[in-house]
């Protein structure tokens, strides 16, 4: 039987708040006599404020598998990929790795600011374990999927967010590490670039041979590019299996949740745009979970700006149940009037007409994506699902038997003798 390329058997991950990062050595000399202090009997130490990202975490992934890890924002799939990247370590558990790994977790990962896109490329390859040789084979390839022939002698500092991404993802992706870590990143860019991304993944998986974890809040995407899936709940394995299925059932139980989101209390805004809340409603302007099929679906918006000095703008996506994006839709006013200004709140409004949604039940995500110029290059926030509704049968006729959305036509008729 073959052997597990990843094993991950009882991984927890434990942050004490407050205590993140680097300190002073005065401070953790005081926090020696603390914890010193706190084993004499009748001595009460000082309560420590702890948060597990992770706990118990176990499953295993198969060579050549790929596998998809979702769930909600600050389930713990980014604190996973940090220690199977070996950025950071494990409270407790132990993960085995078995072959070379190339992790894209943000923008620039693992890039010199300093130094050219060529010698990047070099320096990358490198730290994977490949022969300069191997490297040089590779080249052009990256070099064209990236698109950045023209920059590549340019220090990547001068690359745009998106140049930046491209280069990474074609590194990462060409230099044929056997194990592929990928996070949310591949949401900046534009679209045919993302579907050029989801194309290489799948090649790589099926022609190659390679593994891939695949974090992403797109269920299309991971149902349709995952074999399998496993969903992170508050820091734990709530289900394991099928992409599919695990996908379906996800969207299944964020649909029956809520149509109204506000930031959970102790939750405090900390990026440079925040989402507030979010709502469905009706055409009266009242909350509303289930909708007729004529009637509109009105979602409201509501953000914050913190201290973000670059455009920025509203994204919807509407999903059905088995993770279909129907749709995604953009906010106006970002391209044309929308200036910077931190500390002010933003209430924004969406209608989506009646008549186009079938029965059934949606999802909806949302994200606030720092623009330059027209193009998304970093996401500041994203919810998905956020919010659920349900169009019901009233009002539909029945007119569009097949497909995913149930627009209304007119039709014209000329007959002749």
């Amino acid at each position: 039987m073959t052997r597990p390329i990843i094993e991950i058997r009882g991984v927890s991950k434990r942050y004490r708040l407050g205590a993140i990062g680097l300190t002073s050595l005065r401070s953790e000399v005081e926090r020696f006599w603390q914890r010193l202090r706190a084993r004499q009997p009748g001595v009460r130490g000082p309560d420590q404020k702890e948060f597990w990202a992770l706990r118990d975490v176990s499953f295993d992934v198969q060579p050549g598998e790929v596998v998809g890890i979702i769930g909600r924002n600050g389930a713990g799939k980014s604190t996973l990929l940090k220690i199977l990247s070996e950025i950071t370590e494990p409270t407790s558990g132990e993960i085995v790795l078995r072959g070379r790994s190339a992790s894209l977790l943000e923008v620039g990962t693992g890039f010199h600011p300093e130094l050219s896109g060529r010698e990047n490329i070099f320096m990358n390859g490198a730290v994977l374990g490949m022969r300069r040789a191997e490297i040089a084979r590779k080249f052009d390839e990256i070099v064209a999927f990236a698109e950045v022939g023209a920059f590549i002698d340019t220090p990547v500092k001068r690359y745009s967010s998106g140049m930046y991404v491209r280069l990474a993802f074609a590194v990462a992706a060409h230099l044929e590490p056997e194990i592929l870590i990928i996070d949310e990143v591949l949401a900046v860019g534009d679209q045919a670039f993302q579907q050029k991304c989801l194309g290489k993944m799948s090649d790589v998986a099926q022609q190659d041979g390679r593994t891939v974890l695949f974090v992403s809040h797109n269920m299309a995407a991971v149902s349709r590019l995952c074999r399998n899936a496993v969903l992170l709940e508050h820091g734990r394995v709530a289900a394991a299996g099928p992409a599919s299925q695990i996908v379906e059932g996800y969207l299944a139980q964020a649909a029956t949740a809520r149509s109204e989101w506000r930031r959970p209390a102790g939750n405090a805004p900390g990026g440079k745009v925040s989402l507030l809340g979010a709502r469905v409603v009706d055409a009266n302007g009242a909350p509303a979970s289930v909708l007729a099929h004529t009637s509109p679906v009105t979602l409201e918006l509501e953000c914050r700006e913190a201290g973000t000095s670059a455009a920025w703008m509203l994204r919807i996506s509407i999903y059905d149940r088995q993770g279909n994006e129907l749709f995604s839709t953009r906010d106006t006013e970002a391209l044309n009037t929308r200036l910077p200004r931190p500390g002010r709140t933003l209430r924004a409004t969406c209608r989506v007409p009646g008549g186009l949604l079938k029965p059934g039940v949606y999802v909806v995500g949302v994200s606030a994506e720092e623009l330059a110029g027209d193009m998304p290059v970093a996401v500041y926030e994203h919810h998905e699902p956020l919010v659920a509704f349900e169009i019901s049968e009233q009002g539909f006729s029945g007119q569009h038997a097949r497909g995913l959305i149930s627009p209304k036509v007119e039709w014209g008729f000329d007959w002749t003798p």
